[in-house]
């Protein structure tokens, strides 16, 4: 059975014929061509698939498309600058050595853009919680966690100074 749905992907307005079944990581790599959301365990695992539904950090692998309907829905393709620059959470991934093979990157970059967007100042052990749902083989989590500190101290600096 099929459902047409209205969702703000990335900032941009889709209509879409779904399956009432699809899971949104189908909808947004095989329908929209959005290949940073991960097909990891496809049970909720491991974080690979994370996305930002209304700002709140979610597996899209167990969220039905249908559920997005009305919603608004951010990938790691939506995070970029103007011209297409790193948005400064993925500069920190690459400056302190947090990405090897990459494939739980986009994930925990997500999970990140929720994380910064609490304006929160949060200690390691309070990061390696929120990031407890990601799933990494390669990095040991030593630097990912350097970069979570980092973007966290850098966003709320930046507030600082607005304020």
């Amino acid at each position: 059975m099929l459902k047409i749905i209205h969702v703000k992907v990335n900032g941009k307005e889709e209509e879409l014929a779904v399956d009432v079944r699809e899971c949104l990581t189908d909808t947004l790599r095989d329908r929209l061509g959005l290949t940073s959301v991960k097909k990891g365990c496809e049970v909720g695992e491991c974080g690979a698939c994370t996305v930002l539904i209304d700002g709140k950090a979610v597996n899209s692998c167990c969220y039905l498309s249908v559920w997005a309907d009305g919603h608004s829905v951010l990938t790691v393709e939506g995070i970029k600058g103007p011209n297409g620059e790193l948005s400064p959470i993925q500069t920190a991934f690459i400056e302190e050595a947090a990405v090897q093979c990459g494939f739980c990157t986009p994930g925990l970059i997500m999970t990140a853009v929720e994380i910064v967007g609490t304006n929160k100042q949060y200690n390691r052990d309070e990061l390696r919680k929120l990031i407890s749902g990601h799933l990494c083989r390669c990095t040991g989590y030593e630097n990912i966690l350097n970069a979570m500190e980092r973007i966290v101290a850098e966003n709320l600096a930046r507030q600082q100074k607005l304020n």
